[in-house]
Order: structure tokens, then sequence, then C-alpha cells
């Protein structure tokens, strides 16, 4: 029997992960895009107070390329992995992802995990030992069928077989493995995607898993051979046979939380966030893995696809793979993160490089925002530095913008803005949901471009204090400009949150009044009390964004770097 989630709803429990990265080498921008993605959807849900939420990621560390990375490097392969996963805890802690847990699969918790998976799917008689050969592909650690091969010559001009969606290259491999019955739950699968259309997100990569089903589904190798693969866990009463490094990986996300004694106060309520690349095994293998030992597949599987430099994919013999901390020094942490998931689109390949992140952010970030703050907070436009009264004479409440002009100062324009802005929480709340965070963004810019608009419209600058209503009307404009800056800082704050800190703060938005839960936007304009009305604001930090130099200044930077 399946072993439901506890709680749904409001106040549930959610895990969210990233995939764990393999510690054959560095980070690259793919890696942490990953992960921001995971940090963004976490610090949303944890804002939105919408219940316990946990964030896990961490290294993998056993396999065959390890195996042969280490070799080459001339050290072991523990000691290349201590080095690698700190060199991804410290990218990640860098970047100001906000990971409650880390896994090492060399660790004794994860191994044991992994030994109990193994011994209930033996259990269930799912495991037979048999006979196996194929093309195996080291670096994909997988065995790939004819249909994903190509034809190509290697570097010494020799004809060789690739894998057609990565160029690596496969060799002809025979075993005797213990294979899981892989074939056995094609029905179990297909049942659970069309019971659950939003298991796979976003819906091209669901259409592919359902394609996949219905073609030829053979049954999966599930171990090696020890001679060859000794780095990885033993099968248990087996010493001859080394567990398949991705049955090893999956198991993670159970033994993070507590597999196979606690696991089921968080478990099926998870949401992994993977790339493309690993599609298959995360919808296809592990599901079928944990029907196998009588649990729920993931809630869950978050894709997205691939960052390319300049239009090429990244690699190692290009020499243009992107160091994320090279990035984040160039950039600022909240400005590389910006970029990522203000261009990321799921759904598609995103392109990277310098010109396009500083046109980006410094139009956006610097310029936009930063310029719509200072603007509006400047001793000579507010001289009391204080956060101004909103007056009801100059901006009535009407229900149809068309009438304004006959009572208050406000234009239909104007209207359309508090209207827009007032809207704006629940769209971002609705991306968020449908893991569209470069939509949330892009709505959030609009709305912030449209304030600047109705900022330079009506030239507070010009307006003469001397006259009453003239104050009255400029206290206006500012009380409304900050409340749309206080707005986009708290919708910011899972994405920026350094910038968004520092903007709420010179707004003296307290740090108990930042939950996305008690969200309200122009209080004054329905009849309400604002608490922010009259108070002294925050002190003056300075520019909020300061925008990035030149590219050959950047080069320069990388350079030293």
């Amino acid at each position: 029997p399946l072993r439901r989630a506890a709680a749904t709803g409001p106040g549930r429990r959610l895990l969210l992960s990233t995939p764990i990265f393999y510690a054959n080498g560095p980070p690259h921008i793919g890696h942490l895009y990953s992960a921001l993605l995971a940090d963004a959807l976490l610090r949303h849900r944890r804002l939105r107070a919408a219940g316990p939420a946990r964030l896990c990621t961490g290294t993998d560390e056993h396999g065959l390329k390890i195996q042969q990375a280490a070799a080459a490097a001339g050290t072991s392969p523990s000691e290349l992995c201590e080095r690698v996963s700190g060199l991804f805890r410290q990218v990640l802690t860098q970047a100001g992802v906000a990971y409650t847990d880390f896994t090492r699969t060399s660790e004794p918790r994860h191994q044991r995990a992994v030994r109990h998976f193994w011994g209930a799917l033996r259990d269930g008689g799912v495991l037979y030992k048999g006979s196996y050969e194929g093309w195996y592909c080291t670096p994909e650690e997988s065995f790939l069928p004819e249909s994903q091969l190509a034809e190509r010559t290697d570097g010494q001009g020799r004809p060789c077989k690739v894998s057609l969606e990565t160029g690596h290259e496969v060799h002809w491999t025979k075993e005797e493995n213990y294979m899981f019955r892989l074939s056995a739950f094609r029905d179990p699968l297909q049942n659970w995607l069309r019971d659950n259309p939003r298991a796979i997100f976003p819906d091209p990569f669901y259409q592919c898993v359902l394609r996949w089903l219905d073609e030829d589904l053979p049954d999966l190798s599930v171990s090696r051979e020890r001679s060859r693969l000794q780095w990885g866990i033993p099968v248990p009463s087996d010493p001859t046979q080394t567990i398949y490094v991705w049955v090893d990986a999956l198991v993670n996300y159970l033994s993070v939380v507590g597999y196979p004694e606690s696991h089921g106060a968080w478990w099926p309520s998870v949401h992994h966030v993977v790339g493309k690349d690993i599609l298959k095994f995360h919808a296809l293998y592990w599901p079928a893995l944990l029907l196998a030992v009588g649990l729920d597949p993931p809630e869950r599987i978050l894709v997205h696809s691939h960052w390319t430099v300049r239009g090429q994919k990244m690699s190692k013999s290009l020499g243009n793979v992107v160091d994320p901390a090279v990035c984040m020094g160039q950039y600022g942490v909240d400005g590389f993160r910006y970029f990522l998931l203000r261009q990321g689109v799921p759904e598609r390949d995103c392109d990277f490089y310098d010109e396009k992140v500083v046109k980006l952010v410094n139009s956006e970030l610097a310029d936009a925002l930063g310029g719509l703050l200072n603007r509006s907070t400047a001793p000579s436009i507010n001289p009391s530095n204080t956060y101004p009264c909103f007056s009801e004479l100059c901006f009535p409440k009407v229900l149809d913008s068309r009438e304004a002009k006959a009572t208050g100062r406000a234009s239909a324009e104007d209207y359309e803005l508090v209207a827009a802005v007032a809207s704006l929480p629940a769209q971002v709340d609705g991306y968020f949901e449908g893991f569209q965070i470069y939509k949330a963004l892009e709505c959030i810019t609009q709305r912030v471009r449209q304030t600047n608009v109705f900022f330079q419209r009506h030239k507070p600058w010009k307006l003469d204090r001397r006259d009453a209503a003239e104050q009255l009307w400029l206290d206006t404009i500012l009380h409304v400009t900050l409340e749309c800056l206080r707005v986009y800082g708290m919708l910011l704050q899972p994405v920026v949150p350094h910038m968004a800190d520092k903007l709420l703060s010179r707004l003296a938005v307290g740090p108990g009044e930042r939950d996305l839960s008690g969200l309200t936007f122009l209080a004054r304009y329905d009849g309400k009390p604002c608490p922010f009305e009259g108070r002294q604001l925050g002190p003056d930090t300075g520019i909020l964004f300061p925008r990035l130099g030149k590219l050959e200044a950047m080069k320069k930077r990388k350079q030293e770097a």
C-alpha cells in the first residue's frame, strides 16, 4: 500500500530539493541556476507563511566518473570529493542559497538508507540477476539504447558512437548485474501521471515522459561489477557488485528526511528541481523505484533547461565554462541572482554573455528601481525624510477612473497604476506557484517602469511647498511612490534578498512587517489607516544597486579574479 502524505493544504510541510551535484568537477552556472530556483521557491513560501519547509542539496560522490577523475588528478576519490564538495558548499553559501540540508552520498547515514532501500527492492521481488550488455556512457553513468546514439569520429579519426543528446562517447559493455523490473511499472507510472497532470512541469517535459512510456521500457541495470567500480556502495550480501550510482544518488531525497524511520513526516510532500538532462532518472526510474518499495512518487518534479554561452554549449574543451564565483564577484551576488532568475526560462535553453548581464541589471535594478528610490527619498524633494501623508482629496477613491478628474488631481493613468500594483502580489504568487519566476520578475519590472512614468508625469520637484494644496499633492505623489516601492521590495525578497532588505530598511519597513501573507497596498486609498504614514524613513544607505561598469573594466576584474 502507498503511504500517503500526512497533511495537505495550507500549513503542510514541503521539502524542496536540488539535484545532488556530481563531485567530479567544480560548480558552473547551471548548477547554481538549479539551486537559485529552489532557493527562490523556498524563500517565497516562507514569506507567505505557508508551512514548514526545507531545502536539501548536496554532492553525489560515487561512480566510475569520480573514480576516473581522481585517478587522472593523481588523488584518491575521497580526497577529490572532499575538495569538490567544499567548492559547492562555498558557491551556494556565497550565492545566499538558504539550504537547510547538505547531503554527501559518502556519509554513513546516507549509505545506511541506500542499503535499506536495496533490501526493500530485493524483498519486493523486483530485482533479479542477469547478464547485461549495451552501450555505456561513463559521463552520464547510464546505458543508452541505439536510438539515442550517433556515429562520429574520435580525436584520432577513428569511428565511434556518441550520445545524441550530450555528444559523450559510449563504450560497449557486457556485465552480469542486478536488474530492476522497470518494464513492470509502465501501467503504474502512466496511472500516476494521468492522475497528476502537474506532477512534471512545465508541460512539454510532462508530455516527453508520457512519450517515453509509450516506447520500449527495458529493465534497468542497477549494479556494476565491483572489479570495474570500487568507488560506491557494495550490494548487501553480494560483495562482487556495486550499487548503481543513480540508485544510490536518488535515495538522498529519502535519507535527508530520515529514511527508513522518520521520512513519513515529509514524504511525499516533495518538489524536485532538476535539469532536463536528468529528467528520465527523476521522472521514470525514481518514481518506479519508489512504487516498488511501497512509497508514493514525489508530489512534483520541476524541470528547467540549460544555459549556453554565446549560443554554444558549455564545455571544458571550448574553455567557455562559466564560474559562478567569478560572476558574483563581477556583477554582485544579487545582480547575478537577478539575472539568472529573470532570464532563465525553464522551457527553453537560455544564453549567457557579459553584455547581456550588464544591460539587464543596469536597466532594471540600478536605473529603474534604484533611481526611483533615490528620486523619491532625496532631501530636496522629501526634506523631512518621512513617509508622507496621503490625501483623499487629491486622490479620491472612484469606481470608474474616467470620473477621477472631476474631483481630485489624479489622472486615469494614476488609477491604472494603483489597480495594477494592487493586483501584483496575487500575480507574483501565481507565477511562483507555476514555476515561472521569470514572469513574476517581468511583471514587477513593468510596474516599476509604470511608477517611474507616474513620478515623471507629475514632476513633484516643480510643486510649490508654500501652497498648502500643492504640498498635499506633493505628499500624495510621494506616498503612492513609496507604497509602490514597498510592494516591489517585499516581492523581490526571494530573488534579491540583500537588495530588498536595503530597500525596505530605507522605507522603515521593520523585520516583522515583511511577510507576504499580510501584504497590503495603499490602505489610505481604501479609507483604512496606513501604519507607515508619518513614520521617519530609515537611514540613507546610498545607492541601492551600483551600476555595473563598462565591459573592458569587467574583463580586467575577471582576469584579476
